[in-house]
């Protein structure tokens, strides 16, 4: 979620300093581990899932401490719209119908894979621009707005199959179905490269039309530690699956996150 918030900062052209700081709190602190720890809940995961090599055993408290974050969330979102607020309770909502046994996205894997890449992207990435600038959703409908949170969607898509990789027999005792079992382990890797290919050739266009081509550079220089590191690993898995492992998808995950969050950051104090 930050590297998203942080897209959003950094192409932002009246940033509200008050609502920077409320959206920032809002999205990391309440509303996003409100998110993991309602999933989390009904999950039950027994092995290493998420950012947790071995996670603790769930409880009722966790349940409840997520909605009194949501709640907290919806509060303060009060404070900068009533969009924005509409906004978090949609996420809200999308979250849960993500890991819900009523509804669970998450054991669909089209449906799962697009809705956590379109909410986690293109949709956090509007209601974070629309904080940052104080504006109205119909503001944000040009192309200099709409290219960069498309782009965040399609950074996603590839990603999140990634994530995924070394839980196929965590997913499969649940009875979940994910875009990367159906990929397989050699298939999410390849997707993931094409996936980020194409994301990274738009983000190029996008900083070469909006910024310059100096700009474009040293975007394609932030990214190329991540590709070392993929294709390194990429390696690794050919020889044996089980180098898909957490361990590996930890790195890769630290690896681009500091490297767009530095960027990201840069384009925003330049």
């Amino acid at each position: 979620m930050l590297p998203v918030f942080l897209l959003a900062l950094s192409v932002s052209y009246t940033v509200n300093t008050v609502n920077l700081l409320l959206a920032f709190i809002i999205l990391h602190f309440l509303v996003y581990p409100a998110s993991n720890g309602y999933n989390s809940y009904f999950d039950k995961d027994e092995k290493s899932i998420g950012g947790l090599k071995h996670p603790p055993k769930v409880t009722k408290e966790l349940y409840w401490v997520s909605l009194v974050l949501d709640g907290l969330g919806l509060v303060l979102s009060f404070l900068i719209s009533m969009e924005f607020l509409l906004m978090i309770l949609i996420y809200g909502l999308i979250s849960k119908a993500y890991s819900h046994p009523s509804i669970r996205l998450k054991k669909f894997p089209i449906m799962g894979w697009l809705a956590a890449g379109i909410f986690q992207g293109y949709f956090t990435f509007l209601l974070s621009f629309i904080a940052i600038n104080d504006l109205m959703i119909h503001d944000t409908l040009e192309w200099s707005t709409q290219i960069p949170g498309i782009l965040s969607t399609l950074l996603l898509l590839g990603s999140y199959p990634m994530t995924q990789i070394y839980q196929h027999d965590e997913d499969a005792k649940r009875g979940d179905t994910t875009i990367s079992q159906k990929l397989g382990i050699l298939g999410t890797f390849h997707f993931t490269a094409i996936s980020f290919s194409i994301s990274t050739v738009g983000f190029l266009y996008y900083f070469i039309a909006y910024y310059s081509f100096e700009v474009a550079i040293i975007f394609a220089a932030a990214m190329m530690p991540v590709l070392l590191f993929f294709g390194r690993w990429y390696l690794r898995v050919r020889k044996d699956s089980k180098a898909a492992n957490f361990e590996s998808t930890m790195r890769l995950n630290l690896i681009s996150s500091l490297m767009l969050n530095g960027f990201f950051v840069f384009l925003w104090l330049s």
